[in-house]
């Protein structure tokens, strides 16, 4: 069988046949009728088979799956045979969803409870306890002595536990395992960490257990499925049952342009217009979700919208509330409280309410500016209408004439069910390590035994041998690491083929296991030691020496870096080239970025074709469902780019590489117009500026965005050949380049440590002792320093491989080399010219968004569309058809 998706579902009789009498007639009083999702699962978790149900929020997944347990639980429980002991394990990424699953749990027990005694039913009580890192030590003992038939855990719990010595006992009777928010687990390390878990859990039991998984919209689902169940040791993946009910609820999704023109209207009425657009919408619901990109951005928006909708006698302010991963846990939690019980009238959250936390009836979803990805779009819609004959309904607010046509894509595509794919870490040697520390623990093994279980894992189901075994010797302390306090984790005799644990590994384990690296602030000094300010430290990874930054609303330059400290010096004046809000931005997904580039393209042939502006707009507006001057802004947009670049547009088929002289600064700019996404174009830029470098004899500044990369010299240059740059980078070299490029980086330098402590290298905690992250940073420097001459040392691999594979998208980049070099994507030019075309105006101007205000940026594009209406108007009088000219106005 293998991987497969659920055929025929049975009617709503078929399901209540299969569950106890008292189990149906509850289910008939509190809800009448299964939906899509449960009729489908329900069956097929009675029967024992692996299942993955990926179906929007609010369409009862959950009960789809506990229905079944709970049902097999009380049948045992009616025959005399519940045992004292764990049957289910409920993982989720979140503490706060767990104790949410606890009542989720409690109450349809306790209904069931009471609809069976009223049919003279006496049934046991079905215990559930919850395990974290929040649990008090009295109540795990008290665990380990009465187990919970449902242990409700998060992976890193669950990695624990598997470790402790009389817990673990308790694991051993596990039948049935339920990943929550599968999605969210499979595109990072956790995932990898749980993928492991799960392959040592079963293990441990000795049976195969069955697996469910619970997913919101994702793609590809049959990697999904793989990732949920794993690989038998015969190379084939294990069997799972795919519930694809991922449309099983209507949808709404409308894209809304705040303003005629997006180009001339001043910044200031922009910004106005999106407030008031957004209060009607408030005022015409009675809960709204609002999404924004950044934890920056939803705490301004929260601070205006509390004052505009006090104003207009919408809402007190004790009814709007702000909610981010920044705020304390308390705060959180005290929102989604006052959510469920219909208290607020609208929230503002930048990615935390995006998980299935309950947050009861939310009527609208709000995205100000792009979601970046498809799934992403439908999982923050999904939160509306929480209910499966409810309608998500989303409005989708642009800010500007990039994000309408970015947010015109994305909506269509998520009409058309067209999702993003997933992107899954492969072969993480850090989590490897980390686990390869808690096998050590169970007992000694077989070096064969232990790599034929890790490789059951789909995340390191390619895992050489090579690799594995480099790891075990790291952990084994055979490096010669030891004057550097890099000590041995476990014992390796390679001769004999086996390993195990040495003495002390348990509490470095207990202390130092998991994967999410401390987020911490990094502080800034000038170069005399006057201490500046703070920066949050992903920003700081992403800045190179001679970088320009703002910070308190002053400029400085970085100059290099010390543990977490920084050392800078003024830069009064200079043009920004990392705003201070870009790390926190979410990337464009490659696959809906390769959209966005097709859509720019069908605009394009209708130009080319002579399709009158009023048809082409008609179309435009038809096919994308938009409000008639949303689809003008575009279509005005794309034809201003056609015209002044003389039909030179990029798209997904073409790359248009610029050269602009900016006169203002006495430099010139390569501006690469490649539609592939902010990952892709990360590691491309790298690549290219490393070439240009060398080429150019000077250094590259590197801006870097979803539709374009920038590569900025010093002085007017015309000597630069454009064609030898572009071919210079080819695919089977793009690893080697970007490696000795990343060599020196704060990128590399951070990344390192976050590995480091991950495989254990470095230690967070012991005995009794933390240390702080400004210690673990310079250690991490100077062993980064020494492991640099050990060939194929494990733990520096992993560090380049998370940054090239997991952070920037070197498959792809690699990809978009490959359709380059054979011809499948064209490349184009265009300048020299002191005008960048309208494309470009988005990445010439980006660094000022720091350091003038909002309205003098929206000043500096009009005067940048300007110049190209001038230059377009000039062409006129030399004889160009004047009703081309006129259409670009």
């Amino acid at each position: 069988m293998a991987i497969v998706y659920a055929g025929h579902c049975p009617g709503d009789e078929g399901v209540y046949e299969l569950l106890r009498p008292y189990v149906a007639e509850w289910f008939k009083r509190r809800y009448g009728s299964f939906t899509p999702p449960q009729r489908c699962a329900i069956p097929l978790i009675k029967k024992g088979y692996n299942v993955l149900v990926s179906s929007p929020t609010g369409t009862g997944k959950t009960l789809a799956v506990f229905l079944g347990i709970i049902d097999e639980l009380f049948r045992l429980g009616e025959a005399g045979e519940l045992e004292e002991q764990i049957y289910a394990i409920y993982v989720s990424p979140l503490r706060a969803l767990n104790n949410d699953m606890k009542r989720n749990l409690l109450d349809p027990l306790e209904g069931i409870r009471r609809v069976a005694e009223g049919m003279g039913h006496s049934l046991p009580e079905i215990r559930v306890a919850v395990r974290t890192s929040d649990t008090p030590p009295s109540e795990k003992q008290r665990m380990t002595r009465q187990p919970p038939h449902i242990l409700i855990t998060t992976p890193e719990s669950l990695a624990i536990a598997l470790n402790a010595p009389r817990f673990r006992e308790r694991l051993a009777t596990t039948r049935w395992v339920v990943v929550d928010e599968i999605h969210e687990l499979a595109s990072s390390k956790r995932g990898s960490h749980l993928s492991l878990s799960l392959e040592r859990l079963e293990n441990l039991v000795g049976r195969p257990i069955q697996r469910i998984g619970l997913s919101a919209t994702i793609a590809p689902l049959e990697e999904v499925a793989k990732f949920l169940v794993g690989f038998r040791d015969t190379g084939e993946p294990r069997d799972c049952i795919i519930v694809d009910a991922r449309f099983a609820k209507p949808i709404d999704i409308r894209v809304l342009c705040p303003v005629s023109d997006l180009i001339h209207t001043p910044a200031e009425q922009v910004n106005e217009a999106i407030y008031r657009l957004l209060a009607k919408l408030i005022r015409e619901h009675r809960t709204t979700l609002v999404f924004t990109n950044t934890r920056s951005a939803t705490e301004k928006v929260v601070y205006k919208l509390k004052k505009l909708l006090k104003e207009e006698g919408i809402a007190d302010f004790d009814e709007i509330e702000a909610h981010h991963s920044s705020l304390s846990r308390d705060l959180r939690l005290a929102v989604e409280e006052k959510l469920k019980r219909g208290e607020l009238k609208v929230v503002v959250s930048s990615t935390s309410l995006e998980l299935g936390i309950d947050i009861g009836y939310i009527d609208l979803v709000v995205l100000l500016s792009s979601p970046k990805s498809v799934s992403r779009l439908l999982q923050r819609v999904g939160r509306a209408g929480h209910h499966i004959r409810q309608v998500s309904k989303g409005r989708i607010i642009v800010v500007d004439r990039d994000d309408l046509v970015e947010c015109t894509v994305l909506a269509k595509a998520a009409l058309e069910r067209k999702i993003d794919r997933v992107h899954i870490p492969r072969n993480p040697l850090d989590v490897l390590a980390q686990h390869l520390v808690g096998m050590a623990l169970e007992r000694k093994w077989r070096i064969e035994e232990a790599y034929r279980l890790v490789r059951r894992s789909y995340s390191f189901h390619t895992l050489s041998l090579e690799d594995f075994v480099n790891v075990l010797r790291f952990l084994a302390g055979r490096y010669g690491l030891e004057e550097y306090r890099v000590y041995a984790k476990i014992w390796l005799d390679e001769k004999e083929g086996v390993f195990g644990r040495k003495r002390g590994a348990r509490m470095i384990y207990y202390l130092n296991s998991g994967t999410i690296p401390d987020e911490v602030k990094v502080k800034v000094f000038t170069l005399d030691g006057r201490y500046v300010g703070d920066l949050e430290e992903p920003f700081v990874q992403i800045l190179t020496p001679g970088d320009i930054f703002v910070l308190g609303g002053k400029t400085y330059e970085f100059i290099r870096s010390e543990g977490m400290r920084i050392y800078v010096r003024p830069a009064e004046g200079q043009k920004p080239t990392v705003p201070s809000w870009f790390s926190e931005m979410l990337p464009l997904a490659f696959d809906s970025a390769l959209l966005v580039g097709a859509f720019r393209r069908w605009i394009t042939e209708m130009i080319e074709e002579g399709v009158p502006r009023e048809e082409a707009v008609r179309l435009i507006a038809k096919h994308y469902n938009l409000e008639h001057h949303a689809a003008e802004n575009i279509y005005d947009y794309v034809l201003e780019q056609y015209l002044f670049t003389g039909g030179k547009v990029p798209s997904d088929k073409m790359i248009l590489v610029e050269l602009f002289h900016d006169l203002e600064s006495d430099a010139t700019s390569i501006i690469f117009h490649s539609l592939f996404g902010r990952r892709v174009n990360d590691a491309l830029s790298r690549a290219y500026a490393y070439q240009l470098t060398r080429i150019a004899g000077t250094n590259v500044r590197v801006t870097v965005t979803d539709n374009a990369f920038m590569l900025t010299v010093p002085g007017l240059r015309d000597d630069i050949n454009l064609e030898e740059l572009v071919y210079s980078v080819k695919p089977n070299e793009l690893e080697d380049i970007l490696k000795r490029v990343l060599r020196n980086t704060e990128l590399l330098k951070r990344r390192f440590r976050y590995c480091a402590e991950r495989s254990f290298m470095l230690l967070r905690r012991y005995r009794g002792r933390e240390k702080d992250p400004h210690t673990l940073q310079l250690n991490a420097q100077t062993l980064l320093e020494a492991v640099e001459r050990i060939p194929g040392f494990p733990v520096l691999k992993e560090a380049y491989r998370e940054i090239l594979e997991d952070y920037m998208d070197i498959v792809n980049a690699r990809l978009v080399l490959e359709w380059l070099h054979e011809g499948h994507v064209m490349v184009d030019y265009f300048g020299p010219t002191t005008v960048p075309s309208p494309f470009a105006h988005h990445i010439v101007v980006r660094g000022y968004s720091d350091i003038v205000l909002m309205e003098d940026r929206k000043k500096l594009l009009m005067e940048l569309h300007e110049r190209v209406m001038e230059l377009l108007r000039r062409r006129m009088y030399r004889g160009e058809p004047r009703e081309a000219v006129e259409a670009g106005r």
